[in-house]
């Protein structure tokens, strides 16, 4: 399997390192801290994580989809799997839950990913239903320079696809 491949493990300025498997720092809190970003320019999302009550099978479902846009696994642990274009960019994971609990979808929570093109939303949104997701809106014109397709995945978890312009 393709994993993206990440800066050496390590303490202090430009360097990279993670929080190991079985480390916490808090309900559901997984830590992805990389190299700092290149850019001068803020960013406000590092990653997403998603709650899951069968974690292999939500990571057979996100390796298919996900790999439609590129992504691939970049971290895993009996606990989570998490997945992005690149280790500067971004992420999304799939976790159980650290209380031990049952994950449940939050109401009023959807993840957003950002696409290049209509057809590439409509696509993806095709593929998710393809893969067992429940369609929560078909793909379409939503406002002015906005276009997207919703469904939940196989937790019931909500996401959309995007394009902007």
């Amino acid at each position: 399997m393709n994993r993206i491949p990440w800066i050496r493990r390590g303490h202090g300025p430009g360097r990279a390192h993670y929080i190991h498997s079985g480390e916490s720092r808090g309900a559901d809190t997984i830590l992805l801290i990389r190299e700092p970003y290149r850019s001068k320019e803020a960013v406000m999302i590092g990653y997403v994580t998603l709650g899951t009550n069968d974690l292999p099978r939500a990571a057979a479902f996100y390796d298919v989809l996900l790999a439609e846009i590129g992504a691939k696994r970049m971290m895993e642990s009996e606990q989570f799997v998490a997945w992005s274009v690149r280790p500067d960019l971004p992420g999304l994971g799939v976790t159980k839950p650290f209380d031990k609990g049952s994950a449940t979808v939050g109401n009023g929570v959807m993840v957003a990913l950002v696409v290049n093109s209509k057809e590439k939303v409509d696509a993806l949104h095709r593929k998710a239903l393809q893969l067992g997701a429940k369609d929560e809106g078909a793909p379409g014109q939503r406002s002015e320079g906005f276009y997207a397709g919703y469904f939940r995945d196989l937790d019931g978890n909500k996401l959309n696809f995007f394009v902007g312009g």
